[in-house]
C-alpha cells in the first residue's frame, strides 16, 4: 500500500513539474495565434503594429513568444533588439541561413514553417526553434517557439 502511494505521489509530482515547464514556454498553437494576430495588426496600422511588436506591447510578448518582421530591404523592422539589422543575412548558431529561408518561405495569405537552432532568451546553448512565417503587405513577419 505504501509502495503504491509512493508511486502515485511520484507520478503526480512529475506531472506538475511537466506542466510548470510547459507553461514557462509558448506552444506552437500560441505562436501561430500570435502571428495571425500580428497580421491583423499590420493590416490595420503597419507603423503602430511594428512599434508594438518591438516594444512587446498589446499582447505581442508572451513568455518566449514575440513577433518580428523584416522589410523589403531585408532589415528587421520589428524585433526586441535587432531593428535596423539584417534579417535576410541572419544565420543560426550552426551557420544555417535562417534569414534567407524565412524570406523564401514567406507568402502572402499563407503560413509556412522554418526550423533552425537558437538559444532560448537568457541562455547560450542553441536549441531547436520553429518559426511560423508569412508575408503581409511589404513585411515578412514571424513568431517562433522552442521545441
Amino acid at each position: 500500500m505504501l509502495r503504491q502511494l509512493a508511486v502515485v505521489s511520484a507520478l503526480a509530482f512529475l506531472g506538475s513539474v511537466g506542466t510548470a515547464i510547459a507553461a514557462e514556454y509558448g506552444t506552437p498553437a500560441e505562436a501561430k495565434a500570435m502571428l495571425e494576430k500580428a497580421v491583423v495588426a499590420v493590416k490595420a496600422d503597419k507603423a503602430k503594429a511594428l512599434e508594438m511588436f518591438t516594444k512587446g506591447e498589446g499582447g505581442f510578448k508572451d513568455r518566449d513568444l514575440y513577433p518580428y518582421c523584416g522589410g523589403p530591404d531585408g532589415n528587421f523592422t520589428a524585433h526586441p533588439t535587432l531593428v535596423g539589422k539584417s534579417l535576410k543575412d541572419l544565420k543560426d548558431k550552426a551557420g544555417k541561413p535562417l534569414g534567407a529561408e524565412v524570406y523564401a518561405a514567406a507568402k502572402d495569405g499563407s503560413i509556412a514553417e522554418v526550423s533552425y537552432m537558437w538559444p532560448r532568451p537568457g541562455q547560450t546553448d542553441p536549441v531547436a526553434k520553429v518559426v511560423f512565417v508569412t508575408k503581409v503587405a511589404d513585411q515578412v513577419c514571424a513568431v517562433g517557439y522552442y521545441k
